[in-house]
């Protein structure tokens, strides 16, 4: 099958990647030239594993290719998924939809004469807005007494970053939102190689899958961080609560692991936007409001625990702030809990000397100045009062800790993901502070 994937970003490039790695010829678009230029050197623009291999293999199998002429695209391909951003109004809290709006117009533009298109929505966009854009294109063809056929559908994306490849080729399910038969037919063929369970609807309650799923598994991250403060309060280990609390088959162990709260692209832009959502429909999301209250002060009582400890007196004290994306295996730093934890120890004069193993680069210019940036996380450490560990990665796990141990100052750590079992850290001789667990 013949493919556009307007926009390159995350959700743009897996999936024009992946649908090439399935046979489908596909064409990848965007406006920004510079991108372009990357990914037709065989570049991949962001840190995904298994990414980088899957576009240069396609590549050379000429499967996909990348452009930005959107009038190219829409010649030669019947089926055009949208996957633009829908970055969140810092204001109200929704889903700003001008770059959907604009691909909408540029559609509208570009369709010829007699040609029929099956437009899909990959992007992550408010219930309506599926109908709404094929309502704008047929507007704009109507004006340009144009006669083509145009089908809009939704077809969320359910990628984590770290793993997004593995989870578009190995979904749970696959969610199709139409009402038109022929594209519903079209869509299932060509997700029919992966095996998944299809789940067709119509598009508003695909959209509202897509918030319902996020939802949900932001609110069991806000929910296990509120156990976890309680945890601290009567001496019980989240761990061992999360472990038994997760094996009851009615509620299981996903999304269960305490810590420093939610970051990335998607909860905190989606929560807020169905808070939002709810509101103009004159519904109170209570729930949803407290998920979102949480997981911001759990990064504050976090940064409180560090300041706790040294009485409030961090001035001048040194610090090695392990791990800056928001999770392991991206470079992704939106909304990553790491910028207001160093930022607030910069804030009372603290120093500090980061390291991530794939994020410095693109977490530069969103630390405060001052920031020291290490090759690897003993170079952060030497010298440092305490480490600092905000991102579970791998290699932290594996860490040295007698190495550790020698150079930091004092041998303090701050775990924001509880990557260390307590009896291990007690008996080589370190404080350690961690998230719903004692301190030893």
């Amino acid at each position: 099958m013949k493919i556009a994937v307007v926009g390159t970003g995350y959700v743009g490039l897996v999936t024009g990647v992946c649908f090439a790695d399935l046979g489908n010829t596909v064409i990848g678009v965007d406006s920004d030239e510079s991108k372009i230029r990357r990914l037709l050197a065989g570049e991949s623009i962001i840190f995904e594993p298994g990414l980088a291999e899957m576009l240069a293999t396609n590549i050379k199998r000429k499967r996909i290719r990348f452009t930005t002429n959107l009038q190219e695209a829409v010649d030669a391909c019947e089926v055009i998924f949208i996957a633009v951003g829908t970055p969140q109004d810092k204001k109200t809290g929704e889903a700003d939809l001008r770059y959907v709006w604009q691909v909408a117009r540029e559609l509208g533009q570009t369709l010829r004469p007699g040609a029929t298109r099956r437009i899909v929505v990959k992007s992550t966009v408010p219930v309506g807005t599926t109908e709404s854009l094929e309502r704008r294109i047929r507007d704009t063809l109507r004006r340009r007494r144009v006669k083509a056929a145009v089908t809009a559908a939704s077809n969320p994306e359910f990628l984590r970053e770290g793993s997004a490849v593995r989870d578009f080729m190995e979904p749970d399910r696959v969610v199709i939102g139409t009402r038109d038969t022929k594209t519903a037919s079209i869509l299932t063929a060509l997700y029919k190689p992966l095996g998944a369970p299809i789940v067709s609807t119509d598009p508003r309650s695909s959209e509202m899958i897509k918030y319902a799923s996020n939802a949900l598994l932001a609110a069991r991250i806000s929910f296990i961080n509120e156990i976890a403060n309680i945890c601290e309060c009567v001496g019980a280990n989240i761990q061992e609560v999360a472990a038994g609390v997760g094996m009851d088959k009615r509620i299981g162990s996903h999304f269960l692991a305490a810590g420093i709260g939610y970051g990335g692209s998607c909860f905190p832009k989606d929560t807020e936007a169905l808070v939002y959502i709810a509101g103009q429909g004159s519904v109170r999301s209570r729930i949803l409001e407290s998920v979102v209250a949480v997981n911001k002060a759990q990064r504050v009582r976090f940064l409180d625990k560090i300041l706790h400890y040294y009485r409030g007196h961090v001035k001048g004290r040194r610090f090695a702030i392990l791990g800056l994306a928001f999770k392991p295996n991206t470079d992704d730093m939106r909304e990553a809990p790491s910028i207001d934890i160093v930022r607030g120890l910069i804030r009372r004069g603290a120093r500090v000397a980061a390291y991530d193993p794939v994020a410095i680069s693109i977490a530069r210019p969103l630390m405060p100045a001052g920031v020291e940036y290490a090759s690897d996380p003993y170079g952060a450490a030497k010298g440092a009062q305490a480490a600092v560990i905000l991102t579970e990665w791998n290699e932290f796990k594996e860490l040295d800790l007698r190495r550790l141990k020698r150079l930091l100052k004092t041998p303090v750590v701050f775990d924001g993901r509880n990557i260390f079992p307590l009896e291990n850290m007690q008996k080589l001789g370190f404080r350690y502070i961690s998230v719903g667990r004692r301190e030893v």
